[in-house]
């Protein structure tokens, strides 16, 4: 135990609302997922996730209930444990800011810090908002309200502690320039450096004296302790920080990662930081904020009353469909937009589709074709099986890279391809033609062992991700030993058994129909009559166009947005020869595309090229798929070429 490596990954602590919506699940659906692949590799993991306690606003909330703070945040808390398992998170501590051990480390370091003068007494007058426990200056407000919220804010004055924030600036900027890997991803780190710290930051109120649900200052009891200083220690005291019992601490600090959302990246680059080097403590290896999962109409919020209740879709698509779309939608860093549609879509394409509809069939042809017994490994040589064998010995070595850096939706991705390359393998092989001739028995039985390899390697690599569905693929497949469900097992192809027995089981992953509310139609709005000298204009305009008919002028060419657009995804639409259906990647926007060229080229061979998408053409929909854009192609005497820049150019650049 002594001499494994170690990991340390936390999740922000929580605000203990009445209700956590989808977008904090997202956070702690990542951090399970980095976990778990983490313990797959053999490493001792502390994951940490929690509760921020105190504050303001919940003494408010507390006494609209008509209940004390600590009641209020047990019983909600209780609920939030509860999500936790609902999702199926492994966290290996959870800590809350109202339990003894980290009261008493808050008051020790807030002691510390001022005892060496890091932290003085003076007075607060500024702006402050509740809901987001933050101070703001007059410039800093937007229309006189909160810049992070946009609701009001109270002027405030009282006597407050201040942090010197102020006095470690250019040696956090001189460490961030230094450790280019602390804030992840870059666009964060230049935020923060260009936005906060060089401008020059002010010192920070660190107390406060108008509520008292917090935890006291042990020198001061009329203040207590405001919520940074509070909040942010949780990280180093659920380790045992500053008390007898602190092997946790020496054992897994610093942190690798602590894992938050964009919009409280500066709390843990720049005060968290500041606070460490200030206590002479190594600062943690890195901090990743990721992006938001938007709703239509701008972030999930309590209060514009547009949050999604991850305890519905849940109970509705199932643990693992929800975990899968949440880490496989959206790249990791970005906003992505969620919706229920795109959830099914997701559901349906890859799980139903592609991962459910590959186990069905390879268990029901080895039980058709061998008595549901599995055949033995045999290294034919042929084109097609080393051509499979190659791409799943290669997932597992890409997908660690893309893990290692926290890109969830790409490692999915690098799955899906393993998964994609099966089913055609499928179709190349044919099995059902091979049962035909006995003297093709033996090749059956390699097609189908293959097949059954490749499910097992994908199982393993997706379990974590859906900790559930690997455990039915292995159910169905009659694997039973554990060596052959362990991370070390997918690096060498053939590792399965021959003689499992295999066990038709339930779809695992059912089709779901999507009941997309139409929008009202208008009625259609009579045209007025056009008045005798409109109607000769028109008619002039027209004898013009007819005249030149092969021509348009320069307006009509800028109305069209062309742009350059990378392939992500390309897979055949089902019942259509000559569709295929594209997810490219347009800047930071994801772009779905129905193109008929599916004679002209496969789906692999499009994944990684650049193509131009005509941006601006109204949607359609093809075999009921909706397609926004057009790609562009050439053609000539039946052949058909797609057009593309010369050289790679940043997608989404406008080509003109």
């Amino acid at each position: 135990m002594e001499n494994k490596k170690t990991y340390y990954i936390t999740t922000p602590i929580y605000y203990p609302s009445d209700k956590l919506h989808i977008g904090h699940s997202y956070t702690t659906v990542a951090a399970d997922a980095a976990s778990r692949y983490k313990r797959a590799q053999g490493y001792d993991v502390m994951f940490l996730t929690g509760t921020d306690e105190h504050g303001q606003k919940i003494q408010r909330k507390a006494v609209d209930k008509g209940v004390t703070p600590q009641q209020y945040v047990d019983e909600v808390v209780a609920g939030i444990k509860e999500l936790w398992k609902l999702l199926d998170i492994t966290h290996d501590r959870f800590i809350r800011t109202t339990d003894q051990q980290h009261v008493e480390v808050v008051q020790k370091i807030f002691k510390k810090l001022y005892d060496q003068g890091d932290i003085y007494k003076s007075e607060y007058e500024g702006w402050y908002c509740t809901p987001c426990e933050s101070f703001w200056t007059e410039r800093q407000l937007v229309d006189g309200k909160c810049p992070d919220c946009g609701r009001e804010v109270e002027l405030t004055k009282e006597e407050s502690y201040f942090f010197r924030l102020s006095k470690y600036q250019d040696r956090l900027i001189q460490y961030i320039e230094d450790h280019p890997e602390f804030i992840q991803p870059q666009t964060r780190q230049n935020e923060m450096l260009n936005n906060f710290l060089r401008p020059g930051l002010e010192d920070l109120c660190v107390s406060r004296t108008s509520f008292d649900w917090g935890i006291p200052v042990s020198f001061d009891d009329k203040h207590v302790v405001y919520v940074w200083i509070d909040a942010l220690s949780n990280y180093a005291s659920a380790l045992g920080f500053m008390t007898e019992n602190d092997s946790d601490y020496k054992r897994y600090w610093p942190a690798d990662v602590h894992l938050v959302g964009k919009e409280i990246v500066r709390f843990h680059t720049i005060i968290w930081p500041i606070m460490l080097m200030a206590l002479g403590e190594p600062l943690p290896k890195q901090v990743f904020g990721h992006g938001w999962l938007i709703l239509e109409g701008g972030k999930m919020s309590k209060s514009k009353g547009n949050v999604v209740d991850p305890v519905i879709l849940v109970e509705k698509y199932g643990v693992d469909a929800i975990r899968y779309f949440l880490l496989r939608e959206v790249p990791f860093g970005s906003d992505g937009v969620y919706s229920e549609e795109a959830l099914v879509n997701r559901l349906n394409s890859d799980l139903a589709n592609d991962l459910g509809n590959l186990l069905s069939r390879t268990v029901t042809m080895i039980d058709k074709y061998f008595g549901g017994v599995l055949p033995a490994f045999v290294d034919s040589k042929d084109p097609l099986d080393a051509s499979l064998i190659e791409l799943a010995e290669a997932t597992s070595v890409k997908v660690e890279d893309l893990m290692e850096k926290l890109l969830f939706s790409n490692a999915l991705a690098e799955i899906w391809k393993l998964v994609g390359r099966t089913n055609k393998y499928i179709d190349e092989t044919m099995p059902w033609v091979l049962a035909k001739d006995e003297a093709k028995k033996a090749r059956l039985g390699t097609v189908l062992y293959n097949l059954a390899e490749s499910l097992r390697i994908t199982a393993v690599l997706i379990s974590p991700f859906m900790p559930n569905t690997p455990l039915r693929i292995f159910e169905q497949l009659g694997i039973v030993e554990d060596s052959d469900k362990v991370w070390a097992s997918v690096k060498k192809f053939g590792a399965l058994k021959a003689g499992a027995v295999v066990k038709k089981g339930g779809i695992i992953f059912p089709r779901v129909e999507f009941a997309k509310e139409e929008p009202v139609k208008e009625e259609p709005k009579k045209e007025a009559k056009q008045a005798p000298v409109k109607q000769e204009e028109a008619k002039k305009e027209e004898k013009a166009a007819a005249a030149d008919p092969g021509y348009i002028t320069i307006d009509d060419f800028a109305k069209i947005d062309f742009r350059v657009a990378k392939v992500l995804e390309c897979e055949r639409v089902e019942g259509a020869d000559k569709l295929l259906k594209l997810q490219l990647e347009v800047g930071s926007e994801k772009r779905q595309v129905v193109s008929g060229i599916a004679k002209h080229y496969k789906p692999e061979e499009l994944i990684g090229k650049y193509v131009v998408l005509v941006a601006n053409l109204k949607p359609v929909k093809l075999k009921g798929i909706e397609s926004n854009g057009m790609i562009l192609a050439a053609s000539n005497e039946g052949a058909l070429t797609l057009v593309a820049p010369v050289s790679e150019i940043s997608t989404g650049s406008k080509v003109s």
